[in-house]
């Protein structure tokens, strides 16, 4: 299994040591996947459609957005 570093503020490493319970490393691979899953699909979808590539990106935006609501609720 790969090993990624990752910069954050340090407000956020702040609150990460509050919650100190949360397997942080789990949160971020989750996140990872999520992300690589929704490229994926518009990259599908991109093949196989008209739209453009602008068309694309928003779209890659909106699935983002919607994964983060749900990853934070």
């Amino acid at each position: 299994m790969g090993n990624i570093t990752l910069s954050i503020p340090d407000e956020v490493h702040k609150n990460m040591r509050h919650f100190s319970e949360v397997k942080w490393s789990e949160v971020a691979r989750r996140a990872i996947i999520e992300k690589i899953e929704a490229l994926r699909l518009a990259e599908s979808l991109a093949k196989k459609s008209k739209i453009t590539e602008k068309d694309v990106m928003e779209f890659s935006k909106k699935i983002k957005s919607e994964a983060t609501k749900r990853f934070l609720a």
